[in-house]
């Protein structure tokens, strides 16, 4: 059907209008500014999800995939200005499988972990992104583990079989033993799968720390600036020998270890220091 002339007249200006809003908007509002930011965030990483499929589906689903979502993902940091500065990359184990723990602040963590993650590494996410549209064709193409938490049941086998494909597939995995993203500026209470994984494959446990965002970066605030991050990797944590009982003293002196990292490096002038200052906040929950 034809749009009478007035209709392209009311299309035109509320064209001009919102050319003229956005920018508006987008200096005058720093929460639009915030929306604005997330949005093209979340929609570029899938727009480069889309470029990546065809490449990974050479392969199909191998973990030498994550290779190729690194390097689409590695620019995203200079569009916002974050500059992330990594420490202690050469605690990583040279050759063996291990577990990578690391604290979870927000979605910008994607940013950190793209820039130190070691070969053969891949996550453990949640089942739910696996529907994420492109990004969980992607992720399943690079071998990301998906379990699902509500089903116990279905998370402890999915880590049995994690267990045996670190030891015959020289594979290591990235595990958020927080289980949620926290914005508080602290570290919630770590859960204990990660490290059962690696008391059942015997394998190492390496800390890695993302400093806080606090200083460029606040959901609550609706803020959204440049800024720096560090990505502090600590000494593995050996494993052999433990059984399933030393896993709860396990977590707690990792979780302890990375939590007072957390704050030498979040106080350094290097994200969210005032934050971190104030009464209460960033508290050891063990």
């Amino acid at each position: 059907m034809d749009l009478w002339p007035g209709a392209w007249t009311v299309l035109l200006l509320l064209f001009l209008l919102l050319l003229f809003l956005l920018p508006t908007l987008w200096f005058c509002s720093p929460s639009a500014k915030y929306f604005f930011k997330m949005a093209f965030y979340n929609g570029w990483i899938l727009f480069l999800a889309v470029l990546a499929i065809p490449v990974c589906a050479v392969r199909g689903r191998n973990v030498e995939n994550m290779k190729i979502l690194r390097l689409m993902l590695l620019h995203i940091k200079y569009l916002y200005g974050i500059r992330v500065e990594v420490r202690g990359a050469h605690h990583f184990p040279p050759s063996q499988p291990y577990v990578v723990v690391s604290n979870h602040q927000s979605s910008l963590d994607l940013l950190g972990m793209m820039e130190v993650l070691p070969g053969r590494c891949v996550p453990i996410a949640k089942r739910e992104l696996l529907w994420a549209g492109s990004a969980g064709l992607a992720c399943w193409l690079a071998g990301v583990i998906f379990i699902d938490r509500k089903r116990t049941g279905d998370a402890i086998s999915v880590m049995s079989e994690v267990a045996q494909t670190l030891l015959t597939q020289d594979v290591r995995v990235w595990v958020f033993p927080e289980g949620t993203r926290n914005h508080n500026g602290s570290m919630l209470p770590f859960k204990r799968g990660a490290f059962h994984l690696a008391v059942q494959a015997q394998v190492p446990i390496v800390p890695i720390v993302m400093s806080s965002y606090q200083d460029f970066y606040c959901k609550k605030e609706r803020r959204f600036t440049s800024g720096r991050c560090q990505v502090r990797v600590l000494p593995p944590v050996p494993t052999e020998g433990l059984t399933p009982d030393d896993v709860p003293a396990l977590a707690d002196r990792v979780r302890h270890s990375m939590l007072t990292i957390f704050r030498e490096i979040s106080t350094d002038g290097r994200g969210g220091g005032d934050y971190l200052k104030k009464p209460g906040v960033g508290e050891a929950r063990l």
